[in-house]
């Protein structure tokens, strides 16, 4: 799979408005069939900070999201919000899904 995460830091008078400004982005994103996850989280610490979990089967889905014109749309969308250049980190790993955490097995 193609894990990413993504930290956002939106300027202040659209932090409030953030998960409005993205929602039609995020919910094509979600749509699409390779997509695996994409989940909105907002920092405890900072709240002009947003971090997107998201997962794609493949570089194949990867690259057919990008391609997408909701992309394009959702960038365009989120720019003028943000108040710095978002941070990623873009990895392959192996599998599709969660594994459970044996450290805090319930």
């Amino acid at each position: 799979m193609i894990f990413i995460v993504v930290r956002f830091r939106v300027r202040r008078e659209y932090r409030d408005d953030w998960v409005a400004l993205t929602k039609e982005f995020t919910e094509s994103t979600r749509a699409e069939p390779g997509n695996l996850w994409f989940e909105w989280s907002r920092s405890v610490d900072d709240p002009s900070e947003y971090v997107l979990v998201e997962a794609f089967r493949d570089g194949e889905a990867g690259a057919a999201h990008v391609g997408a014109d909701h992309f394009r749309k959702g960038l365009d969308a989120m720019r003028p919000a943000l108040s710095e250049t978002p941070r990623i980190l873009h990895t392959e790993i192996p599998g599709v899904e969660w594994s459970r955490m044996g450290e805090l097995e319930i």
